[in-house]
């Protein structure tokens, strides 16, 4: 089984930039996708044989997570029931038979970590969320989780340490993501593999130089451990600041 997520920094854009050539290239079972920017309907986008579901943010033009899946699911669960964390469309969840797959768009601390407190509300319920959800049966977390958990995931530790994305405070937390039944699939496979990375800035030429940052993810529980072929980083594709990530299944 093939799964691919990527945040694609508007949906709309991407597709003017090769979205439907790496699509259609990679023929995923399930692809995910974050920062949409948009709702269901402001682009035509016919993608034979895949379902489509859609959860866009209240602000127009802001965050929003899709999917597309050729495996028909079970049930769909949008937002992770809780109120305050249900306007910004930053998730969507799949029950398959063998497994849930979650898609995240993580709330950015933003500059100055102005933002930081509700992330931490976040990532306290969000991680709840997912504990339950592993109650049932194993979980398939993928997005842009919007931190670089370790300095070998990004280019520029010593100076970003108290910036967005790479705070002790969010390093923190997915440090107890995984400490509580969850594999950063990736890591597991590659442990020391360095300059491998899903996120550069757009400003100073970040790509260009590899300046960048490992923070989109397949993240899945303990039980999948055995089931992971691969665990991919596409640095070669573009389209956004992000490119895709996926995990092969066996």
């Amino acid at each position: 089984m093939k799964l691919i997520s990527w945040n694609v920094n508007g949906l709309r854009a991407c597709l003017e930039k090769g979205f439907l050539d790496f699509f259609k290239q990679e023929q995923a079972d399930i692809f995910c996708v974050q920062e949409t920017k948009m709702q269901e309907g402001q682009a035509e986008i016919i993608l034979d044989d895949y379902k489509q579901f859609w959860n866009s943010a209240e602000k127009k033009g802001y965050s929003g997570t899709a999917v597309f899946t050729r495996i028909e699911p079970i049930s769909v669960q949008y937002d992770i029931g809780i109120e305050q964390h249900s306007h910004e469309g930053r998730t969507i969840t799949l029950e398959f038979d063998d497994f849930y797959l979650v898609n995240c768009y993580t709330p950015n601390a933003q500059d100055g970590l102005k933002r930081l407190d509700y992330r931490m509300e976040w990532e306290n319920d969000f991680r709840e969320f997912l504990k339950n959800l592993a109650t049932r049966k194993p979980v398939i977390l993928c997005g842009d989780l919007n931190v670089a958990h370790n300095e070998i995931d990004l280019k520029n530790p010593k100076t970003n340490r108290k910036n967005a994305g790479f705070s002790d405070e969010e390093r923190g937390k997915m440090t107890e993501l995984l400490a509580s039944g969850f594999t950063d699939s990736f890591r597991y496979l590659y442990p020391d593999k360095e300059g491998i990375y899903s996120w550069w800035s757009y400003r100073f030429q970040a790509r260009a130089k590899n300046a960048g940052w490992r923070i989109d993810y397949f993240i899945v529980s303990d039980s999948l451990q055995s089931q992971i072929e691969d665990s991919l980083i596409y640095t070669d594709v573009f389209g956004s600041d992000h490119c895709p990530v996926g995990l092969l299944l066996k």
